[in-house]
């Protein structure tokens, strides 16, 4: 399954940096993060939707869909 995470509160590399290190906490196939936005590529029985979204939150930004 691939989702699209609108992400608030992002404007720099670095925070692309703290999203892309909380996401490596969980087993995803492919990750793209970039400034306000990050692309997932999982296996939903393995890791689900909310799991994604709550990482993203603890990196410090919010999620917006």
């Amino acid at each position: 399954m691939e989702q699209k995470f609108k992400i608030e509160g992002m404007s720099c590399g670095h925070c692309v940096m703290a999203v892309e290190k909380s996401l490596n906490q969980l087993n995803l196939i492919k990750k793209k993060v970039k400034i306000g936005s990050a692309k997932v590529k999982f296996d939903p029985e393995i890791v689900s939707e909310l799991e994604i979204k709550n990482k993203i939150e603890e990196a410090g930004y919010k999620v917006v869909q």
